[in-house]
């Protein structure tokens, strides 16, 4: 029995939150009720659409009653990414299609050998769909922006709840749970739908600088037809150009182990320091309409929660971003020597390589308005000149060896002044091994000066003084002069 009457029961003797029970009724397993969609519409203001009000409701419904382990709702990403990827032309790569890819990148294989010392991968090459990126990359996807997922979503569900007057927090009861579960959700919807843009534009699984799938090499036939629209080129040669990249990627990220790890957690950082302005989710929360999931969406899209960079993020986002241009250099010249006698239209590619990469494409920039992290490499063009310069004076193994640890690896002074950048190390490598010996000596003792001394005047060896001589510098009469 319930301690009140009045109050409705599950039949366990356990009370009903009303609100809970409404809005189960609303939204949940009872569909509408009793409710005539079209009266609510009218009453709402909303137009007189059946369907539209049937897509609304089920997403209101998903964002309300869906749970998931953490405050971001991944499968939802997953559902909504995978619903973009196949809403354009996504057709299934063919057999065709996959013979040309996998021999695209064997050969770009053996163009990239003379021109590094790192081993070619042994990997196999994939033709991947659309939506066969999604699902190869979007782990990584979640580890890439869960830090800064997490903070959106809380703070989402801790603005609506601030924003609620006190005697609904009085009826809340269950309901709560709700609103948690809606803002995880909304980040989870607007994350899959950028993931998904993102699918139609990559056109391999390196393509944004980051190995999104480990040890994989692929590219996306669809994406690489799209892309060598309009420029006048064979799409065999745009095919074998685009495998020397993604070939050259991978020989980078398999055989220097550490760097995957290194620009992961370089973008790890940066996420898990991103603080969201909450007066900014107050103002979303105190207009929000959950009926309007697209509004919703436009208003994540359009930066809502694009944070204020600290003095500390800026440092974390330039050592990110030096990372990832002497990642993109080192390949675009790996690329163009591989490809410079091959291929007649290397040139014309390289160029309409750097300025996508540099600028981004639509879906990219939602996706840094979304997480307030861009993945380009702004100084790809400094980058490349050093890699250049280093083979000159050092020939590929050495110019290669400097992935070996990553405190060889150069610095955004060094990209502004490659010329210098050898001198600099030569410097910096001479002042470690003083250093170094001089620790050395230490150890030994060799700088315990005074017993030296001691030891000195007490040996046998050492001269007397003579009887009547002054062991000091005084005599009878006082100091000598």
């Amino acid at each position: 029995m319930t301690s009140n009457p009045n109050t409705p029961s599950n039949g366990d003797d356990s009370p009903v939150d009303p609100l809970a029970e409404m809005l189960k009724n609303l939204m949940g397993g009872q569909g509408m009720g009793n409710i005539d969609p079209a009266e609510l519409a009218k009453a709402a203001g909303l137009p007189n659409d059946p369907n539209m009000l049937q897509q609304m409701f089920a997403q209101v419904q998903a964002m309300m009653s869906s749970t998931s382990e953490g405050p971001v709702n991944w499968q939802l990403a997953h559902e909504n990414a995978r619903r973009v990827a196949a809403a354009g032309a996504d057709p299934s790569v063919n057999a065709q299609q996959a013979r040309e890819v996998d021999e695209a990148l064997r050969l770009a294989e053996l163009w990239l050998d003379p021109v590094t010392d790192l081993q070619a991968t042994g990997l196999i090459g994939r033709a991947w769909s659309r939506a066969e990126w999604v699902e190869a990359t979007l782990a990584t996807w979640k580890r890439l922006t869960e830090p800064v997922a997490n903070s959106i979503a809380n703070a989402l569900s801790d603005a609506l709840t601030q924003q609620m007057p006190e005697e609904m927090k009085a009826i809340m009861g269950g309901t709560s749970s709700m609103l948690q579960n809606m803002g995880g959700a909304i980040f989870g919807m607007q994350l899959g739908q950028a993931i998904g843009a993102l699918s139609a534009e990559v056109v391999s699984s390196t393509d944004i600088g980051v190995p999104l799938a480990d040890l994989e090499m692929a590219l996306l036939p669809a994406n690489v037809a799209k892309f060598g629209e309009g420029l006048s080129v064979p799409e065999s040669d745009v095919r074998l150009f685009l495998a020397v990249r993604e070939a050259a990627h991978a020989r980078l990220f398999v055989q220097v182990p550490w760097l995957r790890g290194h620009l992961l957690g370089a973008i790890e950082a940066y996420a898990r320091g991103i603080h969201i302005d909450l007066s900014r989710v107050e103002d979303l929360a105190r207009d929000i309409d959950p009926g309007n999931p697209a509004g919703i969406q436009e208003a994540l899209s359009q930066g809502v929660f694009m944070p204020e960079r600290t003095p500390e993020q800026a440092a974390a986002l330039e050592k990110l971003e030096t990372a990832l241009a002497l990642v993109e250099g080192w390949v675009d010249e790996l690329t163009a020597a591989a490809t410079e006698k091959m291929l007649p239209s290397a040139v014309a590619l390289r160029e309409t390589v750097r300025r996508r990469r540099a600028t981004g494409g639509p879906a990219e920039h939602a996706f840094s308005s979304l997480v307030g992290l861009e993945l380009r490499p702004r100084r790809l063009r400094e980058a490349a000149p050093l890699w250049a310069a280093l083979k000159d004076e050092r020939g590929i193994a050495g110019r290669d060896a400097i992935w070996q640890h990553p405190d060889l690896l150069p610095t955004a002074h060094d990209l502004d002044d490659p010329a210098g950048f050898t001198e600099r190390r030569r410097l910096a490598e001479a002042s470690d091994t003083e250093v170094d010996d001089a620790l050395q000596k230490l150890l030994e003792g060799g700088y315990d000066a005074p017993k030296d001394e001691e030891k000195e005047a007490d040996s046998p060896e050492a001269p007397k003084p003579e009887d009547g001589e002054s062991t000091d510098d005084t005599e009878p009469g006082g100091p000598k002069a």
